[in-house]
């Protein structure tokens, strides 16, 4: 049933992936080079084995941190996969700043949190937004936010309100 459930997904969505649609140069080279992203790269053969969703986010979090070279992170489960994507990070339970950081979509108070720490640089991923959209558009609403992207598994948020805010569905 898992398996069918997937495949209904993305042909709901099959319309918006690989960047189709998308105006935005550096939108269409963010979906298009680190979100879907099918070549193998080199640290995927030695990241831990896990099931297939944990080790699809896990490979999104890896090139995510390959692409933006975040300084610290806070740790979490995902750990290992931001490592091989940037080797030079430092895992700190209490960073100034965010670069790059993770949180699950019901946890209010982990979100807040980094959202205080965020500034025009901050990417944060928010992971499992098929389980509450509401807070999910709430998210994508807030005046905060810049721009965001729903890959259906976790949604991704662009702190930089210098860019016109747009909200992505890609098919992930």
């Amino acid at each position: 049933m898992n398996r069918l459930r997937r495949l209904l997904v993305w042909l709901s969505r099959i319309h918006q992936c690989r960047g189709f649609g998308i105006q935005s140069p550096s939108d269409y080279a963010f979906v298009r080079y680190v979100v879907n992203e099918h070549w193998p790269y080199y640290a995927y053969d030695v990241l831990p084995p896990d099931d297939w969703q944990r080790r699809k986010l896990g490979r999104l979090y890896f090139r995510l941190a390959n692409w933006r070279q975040p300084s610290a992170m806070q740790p979490d489960d995902y750990q290992p996969y931001w490592q091989a994507g940037c080797r030079k990070v430092q895992f700190q339970p209490d960073i100034a700043k965010v670069e790059l950081g993770r949180v699950d979509i019901d946890d209010h108070k982990g979100y807040e949190t980094l959202l205080a720490k965020c500034g025009e640089q901050s990417v944060v991923v928010v992971e499992g937004i098929s389980r509450n959209w509401a807070r999910w558009h709430g998210m994508e609403r807030d005046t905060r936010c810049g721009t965001t992207f729903d890959l259906y598994y976790c949604g991704i948020i662009f702190y930089d309100l210098g860019r016109a805010k747009h909200n992505y569905r890609i098919n992930f």
